[in-house]
């Protein structure tokens, strides 16, 4: 299914990358910062141990991460060339990610930074959109206050200008997903 998935995701403008472990997430991370030559990335939503990894491999950079202090938000993400946050799905019907938070903060990493990285597992690719529903079920069911849930199909784009479809004009110009598979 993560094939699927990449393909539309791609036709969106986005790119896919396949990894087989956390540590080769992070590497990857490392290697897109160095591509783009950023001074500062956030992250948001990941687990701890993938937190290290980046860190340890960006210790060039500026690492945001959490907890973010509301007092310094919006500005202190603002700051970042690059954003990484964890996914809770992805539907490869349409080569979206879907990111659900509690928090204003990895809401900001994901759409303030000019690049987006999310980051998900190819098991929790969903093939249909009304497979993503049971999951949106499921992530609504644990979190019914101040739940803010984004789908997130490539960069961000708009028509508003003449007619004309461009790219982050209103949040990121470019947007990976790395697709961590430690099946195969």
């Amino acid at each position: 299914m993560e094939y699927e998935f990449a393909e539309c995701f791609e036709k969106l403008s986005g790119v896919a990358h396949k990894v087989d472990s956390e540590k080769a997430a992070a590497e990857k991370i490392a290697a897109i910062c160095q591509e783009q030559d950023a001074r500062c990335i956030a992250l948001a939503g990941l687990p701890d141990s993938l937190v290290s990894q980046i860190e340890g491999l960006c210790s060039d950079l500026t690492v945001l991460k959490e907890p973010y202090a509301t007092n310094e938000l919006p500005g202190a993400i603002d700051k970042a060339d690059l954003g990484v946050t964890g996914i809770a799905f992805a539907m490869a019907q349409s080569g979206t990610m879907v990111e659900a938070t509690t928090n204003d903060a990895t809401r900001l990493v994901s759409s303030l930074p000019r690049t987006h990285i999310g980051i998900l597992h190819a098991e929790d690719i969903v093939d249909k959109y009304h497979d993503g529903a049971a999951r949106l079920r499921e992530v609504t069911e644990k979190n019914d206050s101040n739940l803010v849930i984004t789908f997130i199909s490539g960069p961000s784009r708009t028509g508003d200008i003449e007619l004309i479809l461009s790219l982050g004009v209103h949040g990121p110009a470019a947007c990976h997903a790395v697709i961590i598979d430690t099946q195969n």
